[in-house]
């Protein structure tokens, strides 16, 4: 008898040996039903703390809570078979000190099921990288444009547009690279910064508004299906407008109940099928 055996999910190791450009495709997931459509297709589902924007209606990521990121982490896990899941921790969930920021970490491994965290920060984190790595947690790094810095930045700006901008993305690229990262995600910088990031490292780089020299390359799935309104960011692709799809649905079934033509008799229990 033939044993059905499900697909091995990409491993950290699988995604660190990916640095050719192109060579991984990243979506964010925020949903079983979102990750089950995506992980055929993507080598890394990401549970971004943007879900905050696009799920809950916030002005910012920095209201998402840890509680909230292990949740859809989880559903992300239960809805996925093949790609590697990867949750952002959120703000003030692990900046305080390398030992709050494992207690976080390893909570979001530990009830979600995912395979590695994410957190933004350069080399004022590295410590924080290292301590976690050391004690066998993955982390992918963000740099650049940081959301969870949004305050401090003064909006979402570009970043690299000066010589000190410039130095502050490299230096912050190579030392979550030294301190362990498996990954990086490089946001928001312009084109010719981040290419000299990908050349100066030997883990992925993974851009959002960033280069084509990027081993891989993100989005957030509801800016490329068209669910995020008229704004879209610069750096994103609308693929399809599945919003005018929903609205043309949600239309059709308040005309069909208005006028009386759902439900029908096969939709009904204990009544003919024809009968309205």
């Amino acid at each position: 008898m033939s044993v059905h055996r499900q697909p091995q999910r990409l491993s950290i190791v699988d995604i660190r040996q990916r640095r050719e450009p192109g060579s991984l495709v990243v979506l964010t997931a925020y949903s079983a039903p979102m990750a089950r459509l995506l992980d055929p297709h993507v080598d890394v589902l990401l549970v971004g703390d943007s879900l905050g924007m696009v799920l809950y209606g916030l002005p910012h990521t920095l209201s998402v809570t840890l509680d909230t990121m292990i949740a859809h982490g989880a559903a992300v896990v239960r809805g996925s078979l093949r790609a590697c899941v990867v949750v952002d921790l959120p703000f003030a969930s692990y900046q305080a000190s390398p030992q709050q920021a494992f207690l976080a970490a390893a909570r979001v491994l530990a009830e979600s099921g995912a395979q590695a965290v994410k957190l933004e920060g350069g080399a004022e984190m590295a410590e924080t990288i290292a301590f976690l790595v050391e004690r066998g947690i993955p982390v992918m790094a963000h740099v650049g444009l940081m959301p969870q810095k949004v305050n401090a930045l003064g909006g979402f700006k570009v970043q690299g547009k000066e010589a000190a901008g410039v130095e502050r993305v490299l230096r912050d690229a190579q030392a979550v690279e030294q301190a362990g990262a498996f990954s990086v995600v490089l946001e928001g910088v312009l084109e010719p910064v981040a290419r000299q990031v990908c050349e100066r490292l030997e883990i992925p780089v993974i851009g959002i508004g960033a280069s084509p020299a990027c081993a891989g390359q993100v989005l957030v799935t509801e800016d490329m299906l068209g669910l995020s309104g008229e704004q879209i960011p610069r750096f994103a692709e609308q693929y399809v407008r599945v919003d005018e799809l929903i609205s043309e649905a949600a239309q059709r079934f308040a005309r069909e109940v208005r006028e009386r033509e759902f439900p029908q008799g096969r939709h009904c229990f204990g009544m003919p099928a024809g009968g309205v």
